[in-house]
């Protein structure tokens, strides 16, 4: 019998035995509410115990496991290569996304950098439907890669989209074109086509750069000091995603370029700039064909997945009984084109979506930034800079703090044995989160508080100039906060996507995990009435409140599961591997 054989075999005997003993449901929490800390594996004849981790000799003992440290493997150079061309399209995102809120609230011609002249209500509602459009598409680009296409193509195909969305924007948005009344109906195309774009490429492209590490299993390694090491796959992943946040950060400092530009040239040059730089990314993305790692598409297995789910819910949340062993026990009564091993990476990604539940609040918060934080800079005293350039301050401090995160606070806390696993970190960024909202409406209280326009500095009959006596930098705090709680939460979640997803379903379960994002922007969208004077206050008071609560019960009801991580990681390391391209 092969190595999966035994394994399967082995975790269908264990895990039917829990469940018969904890009554739980199909995402391995309890059917009764009653939480219980019963592995999904139990540790004796487990995946993590010598009779089947131990298959090399390099790989640690349990004792080893409990007192050695762990550490990130070396990364391979093609993730590298898919981090450039993130960073490229990131780039392109954030370079034409900073513009928006002016490109779209001020109207052509007047004091402020305009177009369109929509107002604030109706410039913050385009802008979550367009955010809310992009966190949609990466379901369609997750569809065509696991079933048809594969990733690399897959990514190939919609960013050829995507410059076609680019070109209709800066063609739009030419001063000729607005004087002519193209500007909202080109907006409104390229925003369609952009976010198709970015949704086919943000769902695959995420998944592709963990899958360019090929390591599974935790090994054995002696340092040049002599401090003997378990290599840890699950914190190497989780490096991955720190470097490859940390791309996208750095791409997103475009912003800074194109609201300078939309301010002293045009909007038009600041939509050029973006189109050269994701032209130059297609060319990596082409050229470095040859060097990436991938998985072929496997047809139908997103059917097969929701298949399984519905055994599941016809055997009362009993999801064994998709599996074909089980079918065998007690009499075949469905067709099961899948192995015993399918099943459990299917519970393993229900859990992961059951943890990505919450994440719609946070990324209300985060679309503050985008929109409600840009308008607030407008009604503050500027001194000459423009008043979306603040937001940049969010990837200056990503920027900095993912490499203070990852080479000193990360591994001071596994050196001291502290274990940051997936939850809590995710847990923190909602903290973080609720403290940006409530310096946000501190912000807001010392604006309404200040002449001369006091609490209607957006109201061009009391107040012409629309600024109050109030310093754009105290916004400042605000940003930080939100880059903070993206270390924690943004990236974890990316991380827990990727690592409990099955191996034929990584650009599924990421597109689930982007989808949270696409309800935030919804949720944003019916909140937009109250993005006006003097409302603003109570509403970043309310999502302080709301964030804060969130975080809490979030922790209360997922913290169980930071005790099975590496049990859930380990049916990694017996799942399909991934192939360099040439092979595929």
């Amino acid at each position: 019998m092969s190595e999966r054989e035994q394994v399967v075999a082995q975790f269908h005997a264990t895990e039917g035995q829990a469940r018969k003993k904890s009554g739980t449901d199909m995402a391995g929490g309890t059917i009764a509410g009653e939480v219980k800390n019963t592995p999904a594996v139990e540790e004796k004849g487990s995946i993590l115990d010598g009779s089947v981790g131990n298959l090399e000799s390099d790989e640690p003992t349990e004792d080893e496991l409990a007192r050695l440290r762990r550490v990130s493997d070396k990364l391979p150079w093609s993730a590298f290569l898919v981090a450039v061309v993130e960073l490229c399209e990131r780039f392109s995102y954030y370079g034409l996304s900073g513009p928006f809120q002016n490109y779209m609230q001020n109207s052509y011609g007047g004091d402020k950098p305009g177009a369109i002249g929509l107002g604030q209500t109706g410039a913050t509602g385009l802008s979550n439907f367009f955010q809310f459009w992009c966190y949609v598409t990466p379901i369609i680009g997750a569809i065509v890669a696991d079933q048809y296409l594969g990733k690399y193509k897959t990514i190939v195909l919609f960013a050829i989209v995507y410059i076609s969305g680019l070109l209709v924007l800066f063609l739009t948005s030419l001063p000729v074109a607005i004087e002519n009344g193209a500007a909202l109906g080109g907006l409104v195309a390229a925003m369609i086509i952009i976010g198709l774009g970015t949704g086919g490429i943000k769902s695959n492209v995420s998944p592709l750069i963990a899958e360019q590490y090929r390591g599974t299993k935790q090994t054995i390694r002696v340092e040049k000091s002599g401090e003997r090491v378990i290599v840890d796959p699950g914190v190497t992943v989780q490096r991955i995603y720190m470097i490859f946040y940390l791309c996208i950060n750095v791409g997103s400092l475009s912003a800074i370029a194109t609201t300078e530009m939309e301010l002293h040239i045009g909007f038009w040059s600041a939509y050029l700039l973006p189109l050269c730089m994701f032209l130059i990314g297609f060319v990596v993305l082409i050229l470095g064909r040859k060097n990436y790692v991938v998985r072929p598409p496997r047809g139908s297995v997103i059917a097969h997945a929701f298949k399984v789910m519905c055994i599941g819910l016809l055997s009362k949340g009993n999801l064994n009984a998709a599996k074909p062993s089980y079918q065998e026990e007690y009499g075949r009564k469905y067709r099961t084109p899948w192995d015993d091993l399918f099943i459990d990476e299917i519970r393993r990604a229900l859990v992961a979506c059951k943890v990505f539940v919450f994440f719609p609040i946070y990324w209300v918060v985060y679309n503050q930034m985008l929109n409600n934080f840009v308008s607030q800079a407008g009604t503050m005293e500027l001194h000459g800079i423009p008043n979306d350039i603040m937001q940049n301050i969010d990837p200056l401090t990503i920027i900095i703090f993912i490499p203070i995160c990852d080479l000193i606070v990360y591994p001071l806390l596994r050196r001291v044995g502290i274990q940051f696993k997936p939850v809590t970190r995710i847990t923190f960024g909602f903290y973080f989160a609720a403290l940006s909202m409530a310096y946000a409406a501190i912000v807001q209280h010392i604006i309404y508080s200040s002449p001369p326009c006091y609490n209607h500095p957006s109201d061009p009959d009391t107040c012409p100039d629309g600024v109050n006596r109030v310093h754009v930098a105290v916004q400042t705090p605000a940003y930080l906060l939100i880059g903070l709680s993206e270390i924690f939460a943004s990236i974890t979640g990316l991380e827990y996507a990727f690592t409990k997803a099955p191996p034929t379903m990584k650009s599924f379960v990421m597109s689930m995990f982007l989808l949270t994002s696409a309800f935030g922007s919804a949720l944003s969208i019916a909140l937009s009435p109250t993005a006006q004077d003097p409302k603003l206050l109570w509403m970043y008071t309310s999502l302080a409140c709301v964030t804060a609560a969130a975080g809490v019960i979030f922790w209360l009801v997922y913290s169980r599961y930071n005790k099975c991580e590496e049990e859930m990681n380990s049916l990694e390391a017996i799942g399909e591997q991934a192939k360099p391209a040439d092979e595929v």
